[in-house]
């Protein structure tokens, strides 16, 4: 049987290849991203990560087993303790204070994702939760591989670069990726079918979140 994660990337593929090489993402690499888009981003990621690790904590409380619950309460307390270490740099070079960081909702696409993440690993099985955060891991390692290989030198964003293309954020991509297919494979067709389905809705909200990030997305009303 195909391992879940090679048919889920195969399937998603082209909206990977969008998400790759859409504006903010082009733009980043050559250093030419304007400053007030990647300083909305990085407020936003920082609102995200926080849902992004109850996600993961809920998650782990569903765990098989007890490796499971270790591997991602761990990987919880990675989002929020090191990636905000990255956040806080940025924080500082930008002047976003604390309060105003505080002050700035979640734009309407970095809530939609929170919620679904929250809902869906709240609600759902185990193996659904997990295909839903698989493409904020791996999408972002392999845009930041690609981002790596053609950055500008001096780029202004190397140290967001240098995150996610590093060694570390890969073996913790790698690591996500077996316990899936270690999962998938004693999972029926139908909780299969709900994985596909919940990987697919995750790519998407990737790809929105990087757009809402370069229009700069505010609510309307």
């Amino acid at each position: 049987m195909a391992r879940f994660t090679k048919d889920a990337w195969q399937a998603n593929l082209p909206l990977f290849e969008t998400t790759r090489d859409m504006p903010f993402n082009r733009e980043l690499a050559e250093g030419a991203l304007p400053t007030e888009k990647f300083r909305h981003y990085m407020i936003q990621d920082a609102h995200y990560l926080e849902g992004f690790a109850r996600s993961l904590a809920l998650v782990s409380a569903k765990g098989w087993s007890a490796d499971h619950v270790v591997q991602f309460t761990k990987a919880a307390e990675v989002a929020i303790i090191v990636e905000r270490e990255l956040h806080a740099d940025y924080f500082e070079r930008f002047g976003v204070s604390p309060q105003d960081f505080a002050s700035t909702e979640l734009s309407p696409a970095c809530n939609h994702y929170v919620s679904y993440l929250q809902a869906t690993c709240a609600q759902a099985p185990f193996e659904v939760g997990l295909a839903a955060l698989l493409p904020c891991f791996w999408i972002y390692r392999e845009v930041g591989r690609a981002i790596h290989a053609t950055a500008t030198p001096d780029n202004p964003y190397s140290v967001w670069i240098e995150t996610y293309a590093g060694d570390d954020f890969s073996e913790a991509v790698d690591a996500v990726i077996a316990t899936l297919d270690e999962v998938a494979a004693k999972c029926s067709a139908r909780s299969i079918e709900n994985m596909h389905r919940a990987y697919r809705r995750s790519s998407q909200l990737e790809w929105m979140f990087w757009d809402s990030a370069y229009r700069q997305e505010g609510w309307l009303v």
